[in-house]
């Protein structure tokens, strides 16, 4: 019954799993990493994503928006911003909220941060069980010059039909939007919580920015 309710629901596999731990009974879905041998085809898949999307960045997240792989597009486009460049794992949503990150570089920063804060209240409200995901967003909103009226999940303002991030860079504006792909039929919380988020350039000066990236030179 556990299952025929949250199936009915479409309660995520991880929540499942804490239903089903409520109830009584052992949890049903395993978390598998990417890098386990179960999950090779999925793995070769994602792989396969990120070099056909080259040059355009391409970042592979985890549920809580942590890097676990970027094409070498991401990395050239990162490589443009001091201080984001880091080889070392980081988390994109973070990038863009910390002042020493991505903030500083993003012309239209507000709306962009307002439409990634309203995504995580979701989440966090989505998993009631995820105490990370809660910590996440608390994390987040302690941000310097963050607004108090985003503590609140906005449910009355009216999205904008179509939303690019500004990439202030050298004399020019870089425009891109992203969009997400996720895995169609997976029964693993790891599979089911993983994201593919490519960026696109919204307009002809971004493209042959982002495509002249792979010349040294540039």
């Amino acid at each position: 019954m556990v299952l025929r309710l949250a199936e009915a629901l479409q309660v995520p596999l991880r929540e499942r799993n804490a239903l089903l731990l409520a109830a009584g009974y052992a949890p049903l879905y395993r978390h598998t990493g990417l890098d386990a041998p179960e999950v090779e085809a999925a793995r070769r898949a994602v792989e396969l994503l990120m070099a056909q999307l080259e040059p355009y960045p391409v970042l592979v997240v985890d549920r809580y928006w942590n890097t676990l792989r970027m094409n070498a597009g991401a990395k050239r486009f990162l490589a443009l911003f001091p201080g984001c460049d880091s080889g070392t794992p980081h988390n994109g949503v973070r990038l863009v909220f910390h002042p020493q990150g991505l903030r500083p570089f993003i012309e239209n920063w507000e709306m962009v941060a307002s439409r990634m804060i309203r995504r995580v209240h979701r989440e966090a409200a989505d998993n009631p069980s995820d105490e990370v995901m809660k910590r996440f967003l608390e994390e987040l909103l302690s941000y310097p010059a963050v607004p108090s009226r985003w503590r609140t999940l906005d449910l009355d303002g009216a999205p904008p039909p179509f939303l690019t991030i500004n990439y202030r860079w050298k004399n020019s504006t870089l425009c891109l939007f992203s969009a997400l792909t996720t895995f169609g039929t997976p029964l693993d919380v790891g599979l089911q919580e993983l994201r593919i988020e490519t960026f696109f350039p919204a307009d002809e000066a971004t493209r042959t920015a982002v495509n002249r990236l792979t010349d040294r030179a540039f």
